[in-house]
């Protein structure tokens, strides 16, 4: 990182950006584009889950490359200057790299939807069986992790 003023280093500190998180971005390899969507997630342990369709585009091109990318942010907000180049954003962000892979099991799948649901609310939480045959949940093992803030928002 050129900034490594604005370096986050601390795990702890990422974890922090990420429990605060509402979104994060998942960013795939389709061919030779790039492919970003926005997802909800929950996250443990150094891992990702995010739940999607049973069939679609995402599926199509995680089968063909399953790295991945995630993005995420926190207390971003505008930090208006008195000239154009003056403006700026603070903000706090991880960017996580990875594998997506299936989640597989009936029992393993409710647990991550739980974590999913834990990170928006409390539980207990219930499912449909109709609803969860047609859900696939990914989970993302992250092999790096970085993170990065704006100097307002430390």
């Amino acid at each position: 990182m050129r900034r490594k003023e604005k370096e986050i280093t601390d795990r702890a500190e990422m974890e922090a950006v990420i429990a605060e998180a509402k979104i994060c971005r998942l960013a795939m390899c389709d061919g030779d584009q790039p492919y970003v969507v926005p997802l909800c997630f929950g996250y443990e342990a150094g891992s990702f889950y995010v739940h999607c369709a049973a069939e679609g585009r995402k599926l199509d091109v995680l089968k063909k490359n399953p790295n991945v990318c995630l993005e995420l942010e926190a207390g971003v907000s505008l930090k208006p200057g008195v000239k154009a180049c003056d403006w700026g954003m603070n903000f706090r962000s991880v960017i996580a790299c990875g594998r997506a892979e299936r989640v597989d099991g009936a029992q393993a799948q409710r647990r991550a939807l739980d974590l999913i649901m834990a990170h928006y609310a409390r539980g207990p939480y219930e499912y449909a069986e109709a609803v969860l045959g047609k859900t696939v949940v990914l989970q993302v093992k992250t092999t790096s992790m970085t993170g990065k803030r704006s100097a307002r928002a430390l």
